[in-house]
Formats: structure tokens, C-alpha cells, sequence
């Protein structure tokens, strides 16, 4: 009896270390506020939190959800974040009005936003009206005065844009009603509109649906990033914890470039189900890991080196600078503030520990 009582005594005290050790180590991760939309460069951050390694860094990071890159900015004031993925436009939107450094190119994106249209439009009818971009659709006549579905001031956005551009035409020569991209491939889907600017997943929803792609960024000779944005007050005071941040992000685009697309399809699918509740098909999440370029931490290097010059990474955000500059949608006085696009910056980069775990 009494060699029970001290067994079971001593199993009790066993428990109780092991449940004040588990939560010690839970009360010394840092709990980080991140941002993010149903897109591909959030499978990355999902699946290193569903491997653990954000708590290997020390790190507890939670992903918020949000419908578009403006709608994360817009939260930024009331601390919902202090690093998030968003385009290229809202990051140099969130310069401009919100102070955040982009410190990192998540994907390339040039090729998953795309302007549509329904298959009987006759903007189909003519190709390669501007020589120098020989696969894009439309012609001015058959484009000018006509309504188009886009969530503004985004990578959707500026796909349209260029795409008018490529046409000798611009933003106030077509009607552009705003929505979000849930609300414009539903509202295309009834007859609304006459074309529609979306990006993956919903330009595959569009692809199904029989539309066709006029114009993408890549067709019209344009790059677009997805950029990983941080508060400039939080990452000035933390910068250590932003690197940690980047390792366990670099970490996983390390993995996407390692293994076969077709063997990240089933985790592809069950991220956009229980993160975003979206149902993927699995030619669809093929597709989407297939048409997404990553860059890994050499490659980032190479990107944000600044060192003679403006990188090739900001030599991208000024060009979209400069084009929404031309557009109207921010002001010559707001282009001096973000021309140079400094605000892309490698100071980050440069402080993640190396080696990074499984990159070589």
C-alpha cells in the first residue's frame, strides 16, 4: 500500500513537471502577429507552423486572415500585425501611408493576375495589336469605354492597368468599378461587367468558368512580387525576431523548391480548406504551386543588393510607382516619397542566422 502511494506520488509529481515545463516553454515563445490573404505565399508561413518551426525559432505566429493587401494595411494602425504578405502595389501603399518595409519577395506573381473576359467578347477577336507584346488580347476600339470588375490599388489592379497601357489606352478611358476579388467573380459570373481583373485562386474559378486571359503582367513585360511587409517601428526595435521570422519563411521555400509540386498537392489542398475554407481541386493546386516562382536565401540576396546601385527588387516597386504615378492613383508629390523604393530593404536579410535549417 504504501509503496503504491509513493508510486503514485511520484507520478503525480512527474505530471506536474512535465505540464509546468510545457507551459513554461509556451510562455517564453513570442507570440507574433502576422496577416495574410488565401494566396500561395501563405502556404509557406501555414506550413512551417504545421511543422513546428516557428517554435523551433522561438516563435508563436499567428495567421490572421484578410480578404486584400489594403485591408491588411488598414489594420495596421490598430496592431492586428506587424508582418504580413501583400502585393507589390499595396506594399508600396503601405510606405507611403503606413511606414512598412518590405523585407523580402515572397513569389512572383507576373503570371497569376490576369485581366478576363467572357469567350464571346470581341476584344478576343484581335491579338498582338501592340507588336511588342504579341500575346496579349484587345485592341483600343473594342476596349475603350468599357466596364471592368477590379479590386483597386492592387496586383489585379495593376495587371488591368498595364494591360490598358499595352492598348495605348489608360485607367480613365475604361469604367473600373471597384470590388473585392470574391464580390467581382461573382458579380462577372451574372453578366456584370465586360471584363474582370483577378488573381489565383479566383482567376482559376474564372478559368473554369470558360473566361479567357487578355493580359497578364508577364505578357505585358512586367514583373509583380508579392512582397512580406513589416511595421518599421516594430522591426527597427525587433529587428532579431524579424530574422527569425525570415528563417522560418526561407525555410519553407527551400522545401517548395526541393520537392515535386505533385507531392505538395494533398497539404496545397488542405491548407486553402481549413485556413481559407476553400475548396481547391487538385489541378487547380497544381497549377497555383507550379505558377509561382520562390526565391531562396541566395536568391533573396541577389535580389535586394543594393549595394551599387538600386536592386533589382526595387527597381520592380519603382516601376509600379511610377506607372500608378501615370494613372493618377497616387500623386507626383507621393512618387518622390517612394520612387527610389528604399523602403525594399535587405537590412533583415542580413541578420537571418545562417545556416538555415534544410537549405544548403
Amino acid at each position: 500500500m504504501n509503496l503504491s502511494k509513493k508510486l503514485l506520488s511520484a507520478l503525480s509529481t512527474a505530471l506536474v513537471l512535465v505540464l509546468f515545463a510545457g507551459s513554461a516553454m509556451a510562455a517564453d515563445l513570442y507570440k507574433m502577429k502576422t496577416a495574410w490573404m488565401d494566396e500561395h505565399e501563405t502556404f509557406l508561413i501555414w506550413y512551417a507552423k504545421e511543422k513546428g518551426w516557428d517554435k523551433e525559432e522561438g516563435l508563436d505566429i499567428d495567421l490572421g486572415y484578410f480578404d486584400s493587401g489594403m485591408a491588411i494595411l488598414t489594420a495596421l494602425p490598430a496592431g492586428e500585425w506587424v508582418i504580413a504578405g501583400i502585393g507589390a502595389v499595396p506594399a508600396m501603399m503601405g510606405n507611403l501611408r503606413y511606414d512598412t518595409y518590405t523585407i523580402l519577395i515572397g513569389n512572383d506573381e507576373s503570371y497569376t493576375n490576369a485581366v478576363m473576359v467572357r469567350a464571346d467578347s470581341q476584344i478576343l477577336k484581335t491579338k498582338g495589336y501592340n507588336k511588342d507584346f504579341p500575346e496579349v488580347y484587345g485592341n483600343p476600339k473594342d476596349v475603350k469605354g468599357k466596364e471592368f470588375l477590379c479590386t483597386t490599388v492592387s496586383s489585379a489592379h495593376f495587371a488591368l492597368s498595364h494591360w490598358l497601357n499595352v492598348l495605348g489606352l489608360k485607367d480613365s478611358d475604361v469604367v473600373i468599378k471597384n470590388m473585392d476579388q470574391a464580390q467581382a467573380l461573382a458579380a462577372f459570373s451574372t453578366g456584370i461587367g465586360d471584363g474582370v481583373g483577378l488573381w489565383a485562386p479566383h482567376m482559376y474559378a474564372g478559368q473554369d468558368k470558360g473566361w479567357k486571359i487578355v493580359g497578364t503582367p508577364n505578357s505585358c513585360g512586367q514583373g509583380l512580387p508579392i512582397d512580406i511587409v513589416a511595421d518599421k517601428k516594430f522591426a527597427d526595435a525587433n529587428p532579431e525576431l524579424v530574422a527569425k521570422f525570415l528563417r522560418i519563411y526561407l525555410r519553407s521555400v527551400d522545401m517548395l523548391q526541393k520537392e515535386a509540386p505533385e507531392n505538395l498537392v494533398p497539404e496545397y489542398r488542405r491548407f486553402f480548406l481549413e485556413w481559407a475554407g476553400k475548396e481547391y481541386t487538385p489541378e487547380m493546386a497544381l497549377i497555383d504551386l507550379q505558377t509561382h516562382p520562390v526565391f531562396n536565401y541566395s536568391e533573396q540576396v541577389a535580389l535586394m543588393d543594393a549595394s551599387g546601385g538600386p536592386s533589382t527588387a526595387q527597381k520592380w516597386h519603382t516601376e509600379i510607382a511610377r506607372f500608378f504615378t501615370e494613372t493618377g492613383r497616387i500623386t507626383k508629390d507621393d512618387l518622390k516619397k517612394v520612387e527610389s523604393a528604399t523602403y525594399v530593404t535587405d537590412t533583415f536579410l542580413k541578420k537571418v542566422q545562417l545556416p538555415i535549417p534544410g537549405y544548403k
